[in-house]
């Protein structure tokens, strides 16, 4: 009989399609995944947390039962990995773990947030909201990226889980993005590096802003991320035993003292290895701190932990020397993001700089999961720590200022995320902590705004120094104002905190209002005589053809005198010219000449249908320049960005300009591709040094004219006690040629480096 009931089973498996038998292995997939977010999440769930996580899993199960990934995955899984993300990644609770699960249901299914609400609360309808992007069309010089960002950036002074929930996301879209197009890799690489892995690490997420800049790199440089990894990994067993052998006497002597404590390395990630190396113009091997290692000390109560880290501080310089202008103490004044350590620099005895840093278990759990290991601390997850907190006050002060574009609101609020900081004290001893190249006016600002708009200079340690005057750590600030002084544009030039350019704008808009008045009535008379009608699209065409980014910028102008009424008679004759052009030729405005909104749309759409843009190809029908900020050349990875005024650039992936226009306009992003059929010059900039000798130039100028054939523009030298800096222009046909002629320069005797200058 066993056997008969066997057999039956068997006949039933075989009797299954393949579409039957996959859709039950996602089945069983999709169950053991959830169990897993249910059993990380154990210690942290309590009361109806499990019923309302399965209610929200049951929920996102249906919605999205006939949605798919790019790499074929049931979409179920997406969520099911951000929610297993906020577990164990960034130790986040029941709340969370639900919205995880919902995050997408209101923005790609038919479920309502009034649904979300009535289902589970206020609370996570709001995060809800928070998440989901905004539908809809956006005006030609908008940014949809920009807006979005907006719209979940003001929720973090409400709800930093927001925030969190997000950054989760964005790391599993990450790790998932080589099933996605070329294009689009690009642009979701670019929107991570400029906006979520600052974010990560202002909010103090180490490993998961580590691991979001090393997949960027990844993506945009996947040639420069294998060889970094490749050579790590080669050199995996040195390291492991230099440190092992750089840590034993250390070992020995903390064993003496009692302390509990661990010792760990800390390889440098990848993206951090690359930035050396493209910063120093240096090679993998010449990085001076590759090792590093961290002295975690175990069951110290908080009231000890500050003797304990210098105790073991005391321990390593007594055994290894160490470098003075390298030590920096956060665990005296903690990093705004809450940071906690001591860190120290020290010369091995193989004559190899190690940095070491020494911290409590808290602050090493604080370090790697950042704001919501506060929680853990505090108690509860919605009692955040101070530092933070002040943080998310000053954003919020910055921000909610309503009339400031979504591309100005994301660069002010990046001015918040980078926190190299500067440490300067009020005439009463009060700490301030602003940005790293905070001036006397950013101080003033940061106190109050009536303060900063009547600033007029500043005394610091006693001395007296002008407004514009860089702070550094330590200096007492005391400010002089006068009733009489107003902010000026000039101010612009010289602050660097977001608080402060904000409350400059929003003070200078004020007072422009007057002039924007008074320009649009000197517009509006000037039309009239020249017999043109004061239409918006007359308007968009006279803020085109003078450059101006938006009708206020186009008024203000006029009404301060910065562009003459008569201008516009320059403009109505231009136009003239080509209304009779279109006449004759029976052909469309020219979109160069006037910006029309139509034709920008009607390009995009021409660009976006071709599959490719082939650069270099004679029978490519649509036109493109190179950009002169980055003078791409044939081998260089590279991308098409349809601009407004300009038509098609192509941009090499590393473009300096790369990170902005890919982050606001990802929609303007055209795949493009060198044409095999490229047989042309292109301009390159070549930078090198070395020891200066007899001959020097002579062996260089042999190399490009005699050996390679290469048709140079200019050579430039300059020589200083015995070294020399040389910079070359030159015409070369591709990267290949390029390297090639690198690799011959460098074999020059006394040549040190040479490299690929970037085009500013």
């Amino acid at each position: 009989m066993e056997l008969a009931g066997e057999m039956e089973i068997l006949t039933e498996e075989i009797k299954k399609t393949p579409q039957e038998i996959q859709a039950e292995h996602e089945r069983k997939e999709i169950l053991t995944r959830y169990r897993k977010v249910l059993k990380g999440a154990k210690g942290v769930l309590k009361g109806d947390d499990f019923k309302q996580i399965k209610k929200a899993f049951t929920l996102a199960v249906e919605a999205h039962k006939d949605m798919r990934r790019k790499s074929g995955e049931p979409y179920i899984y997406h969520p099911l990995e951000v929610a297993q993300i906020c577990v164990d990644e960034i130790g986040l609770g029941a709340t969370s773990i639900i919205c995880a699960l919902l995050h997408d249901v209101v923005e790609d299914t038919n479920i309502t947030l009034d649904e979300i609400r009535r289902d589970f609360g206020d609370k996570v309808a709001r995060i809800i909201d928070g998440l989901t992007k905004i539908s809809g069309n956006f005006e030609q010089g908008t940014s949809a990226q920009a807006e979005n960002f907006r719209k979940m950036l003001l929720t973090l002074s409400e709800d930093v889980r927001v925030i969190l929930i997000k950054l989760a996301d964005r790391l599993h879209n990450m790790r998932t993005l080589g099933s996605m197009a070329r294009n689009s890799q690009l642009k979701i690489a670019h929107e991570t590096i400029y906006i979520y892995a600052p974010l990560a690490h202002r909010l103090g997420l180490y490993n998961v802003k580590s691991e979001l800049e090393d997949l960027y790199l990844k993506y945009t440089e996947p040639e420069m991320y294998k060889d970094i990894a490749d050579k790590l990994k080669t050199t995996k067993q040195a390291r492991d035993r230099f440190i092992l052998n750089f840590t034993k006497p250390i070992d020995e002597k903390i064993k003496k003292t009692g302390i509990d404590y661990v010792i760990k390395g800390r390889p440098k990630h990848i993206y951090s290895i690359w930035n050396k190396i493209k910063k120093q113009n240096t090679a993998f091997e010449d990085i001076y701190d590759l090792f590093a290692i961290r002295i975690i000390i175990k069951n110290v109560s908080p009231d000890k932990e500050k003797a304990a880290c210098w105790q073991i501080y005391s321990i390593v310089t007594d055994e290894y020397t160490p470098n003075t202008e390298r030590l920096k103490d956060w665990i005296s004044i903690p990093k705004a993001n809450g940071y906690e350590s001591l860190h120290t620099t020290v010369m091995s005895h193989s004559g190899q700089w190690v940095e070491v840093q020494i911290r409590t278990e808290r602050m090493d759990d604080i370090s790697e999961r950042g704001y919501a290991a506060h929680w853990k601390y505090k108690g509860n997850e919605t009692n955040t720590n101070a530092p933070l907190d002040k943080w998310i006050t000053q954003v919020r002060e910055t921000l909610e200022s309503g009339d400031k574009s979504a591309i100005e609101f994301l660069e002010d609020f990046r001015g918040n995320l980078f926190n190299e900081e500067v440490f300067v004290f009020t005439p009463k001893g009060d700490l301030k902590v602003l940005r790293k190249g905070a001036t006397v006016l950013d101080f003033a600002f940061d106190i109050h705004t009536d303060i900063g708009k009547k600033c007029t200079a500043g005394k610091v340690n006693n001395q007296l120094v002008p407004i514009s005057y860089t702070l550094r750590n330590g200096d007492q600030v005391e400010i002089l104002t006068t009733k009489n002084q107003k902010p000026n544009e000039d101010w612009l030039r010289f602050v660097v905190t977001s608080k402060a350019k904000g409350r400059i704008k929003d003070l200078l808009k004020e007072e422009n209002k007057t002039y924007i008045t008074d320009g649009k009535e000197i517009v509006a008379k000037k039309l009239k005589i020249l017999g043109l009608e004061n239409t918006l699209e007359t308007q968009n065409q006279l803020r085109a053809f003078f450059n101006k980014k938006d009708y206020n910028d186009l008024f203000y102008s006029f009404g301060k005198g910065h562009i003459q009424p008569d201008e516009i008679r320059r403009f109505k004759q231009l136009r003239d010219a080509r209304i009779r052009k279109q006449e004759e030729n029976k052909i469309n405005l020219d979109e160069t000449a006037l910006r029309d909104t139509k034709s920008f749309e009607k390009e995009l759409k021409k660009a976006k249908g071709s599959d490719t843009l082939l650069i270099g190809d004679d029978m490519q029908v649509i036109d493109y320049t190179l950009a002169s900020c980055c003078n791409p050349i044939p081998g260089d990875d590279v991308f098409g960005f349809l601009t407004v005024n300009e038509g098609i650039k192509i941009h090499r992936n590393t473009c300096t300009n790369a990170q902005h226009l890919l982050s606001n306009y990802g929609n303007r992003v055209i795949k493009a591709r060198w044409s095999s059929q490229a047989a042309m010059s292109f301009e390159v900039s070549i930078h090198l040094d070395g020891i200066d000798r007899m001959g020097m130039i002579q062996d260089i100028s042999k190399v490009i004219s005699s050996e390679l054939n290469i048709n140079m523009r200019s050579l430039s030298v300059d020589t200083k006690d015995g070294i020399f800096e040389g910079i070359i222009k030159l015409y070369v046909h591709d990267t290949k040629h390029l390297d090639t002629l690198m690799h011959q320069l460098e074999s020059i005797e006394g040549m040190y480096q040479v490299y690929r200058m970037v085009a500013t």
